[in-house]
């Protein structure tokens, strides 16, 4: 009599069209009996299993997949041949498709990017991966994942189990390499010979932090400015190179010694990082023709762990010149006062002024009167000595006073009027 019943189907492959399951129905009335008849109904009958109605065996006619579909219930029944009149009541079959091992992993996601700090400390995480298995999670280890790394050792490893990615390698420096391409590898079947796998790459970007300090250039820098460079403005530039990059590359510059009378102040420019050295005073040539300052560029911040006991600072030499500059004669006095009795004889000599060049050279000076304040032309000077004389007679009822001006010219700039 036919019951109810689960066969189970252990595929070792995938099952063909027309393979024999190991199991077939059968009924007491099939003992010598030529005239019953089996018939199958239910999910896939007719179209995925078949039934041989005398022997009740059962048969696949499709290759089966337990991925797309895992259980089938179908009804068996026997009947008389002739008549197809039924001789027991239905009976309930299940059919169970148990998996094999043929999918191959996949990751969820991918490729995938990730970014690290550089210089972390062995252990650290940098990301994680997911792969899933479609096979049966429950049955065997078709599902089973373990994971490796294919290409990125041995900066990198990867927990097996969890699919963590950590750094592997100590002092992993961005300066030297910035960019990592990571393959990771889950096979199933536990990782054992024969499983099945998928591969994913993974990008890793080490990130900067503040491990390098700023170093000059030079260490010795020479400019020459002019005396009459006026105040604010730039004599000259340092630079100060960092490796790092960004807010980690950002330094200040200060003047530590050489600038006892406060003449110079440094500043940064924001968008080169250079040092820009400026007046602050004015300079002199005559009092002091050149000066010699040490100067420190040191970041903005700095993480102690990778000082190693160094400052992240450097100096440097900063020597300058200052240029003379053509300066006009300075008189001895701002203002002469002469006094002249009014009879006084026509040439002569009623004062002298006299006037010296500031400048190094201390060119020879020439003496003018300006005849816009001596229209009458009362007086006259040594164009050389600046000894003044009486061009015409005086008047003291006329004029009580005579205002008049006199201008020194150095010799390079001497102009006939």
């Amino acid at each position: 009599m036919l019951g109810t019943s689960k066969i189970n189907l252990s595929l070792a492959g995938p099952l063909e069209e027309c393979v024999s399951c190991p199991h077939h129905l059968h009924t007491d009335l099939d003992v010598g009996n030529k005239n019953i008849k089996y018939i199958l109904a239910g999910e896939g009958a007719g179209t995925i299993f078949a039934i041989n109605e005398r022997t009740g065996d059962i048969h696949a006619m499709k290759r089966l997949d337990r991925e797309e579909k895992a259980e089938y219930t179908l009804t068996a029944q026997v009947i008389n041949r002739d008549t197809n009149e039924p001789l027991e009541p239905p009976s309930e079959f299940i059919i169970k498709v148990q998996d094999i091992n043929d999918n191959a992993p996949e990751f969820t996601h991918g490729p995938y990017h990730a970014t690290v700090p550089e210089m972390s400390q062995v252990g650290r995480s940098v990301t994680k991966v997911t792969a899933t298995d479609a096979d049966d999670p429950v049955y065997g280890n078709s599902a089973k994942l373990v994971y490796s790394i294919l290409e990125g050792q041995p900066y990198f490893s990867i927990d097996p189990n969890t699919a963590v990615i950590k750094i592997a390698l100590h002092g992993m420096d961005r300066e030297m390499r910035e960019e990592y391409l990571v393959v990771i590898q889950a096979k199933d079947m536990g990782g054992h010979m024969g499983g099945l796998s998928g591969t994913a790459t993974v990008t890793v970007t080490l990130t900067d932090v503040n491990d390098n300090p700023p170093k000059f250039s030079k260490s010795i820098y020479e400019f020459s400015i002019p005396e009459d460079l006026g105040l604010g403005k730039a004599g000259g530039r340092v630079k100060a190179n960092d490796r790092d990059i960004g807010e980690n590359a950002r330094s200040t510059y200060s003047i530590i010694d050489g600038d006892e009378k406060d003449i110079f102040k440094i500043t940064t420019d924001p968008e080169t990082q250079e040092g820009i050295l400026l007046l602050k005073k004015p300079l002199d040539f005559e009092s002091k023709k050149s000066y010699t300052l040490k100067i420190e560029a040191a970041n903005v911040g700095f993480d102690p762990q990778f000082s190693s006991g160094s400052p992240f600072r450097d100096t440097a030499t900063v020597r300058v010149t200052v240029e003379d500059s053509d300066e006009p004669p300075v008189f001895s006095l701002a203002s002469y006062l002469l006094q002249v009795h009014e009879n006084t004889d026509v040439n002569t000599i009623i004062g002298q002024v006299s006037a010296q060049d500031p400048d190094a050279a201390a060119s020879p000076i020439r003496y003018f009167i300006d005849r816009h304040t001596d229209l009458e032309r009362q007086f006259n000077i040594n164009v050389d000595d600046g000894k003044i004389t009486l061009a015409k007679p005086l008047d003291r009822e006329t004029d009580m006073w005579h205002n008049i001006t006199v201008t020194a010219t150095e010799v390079s700039k001497y102009i006939l009027f």
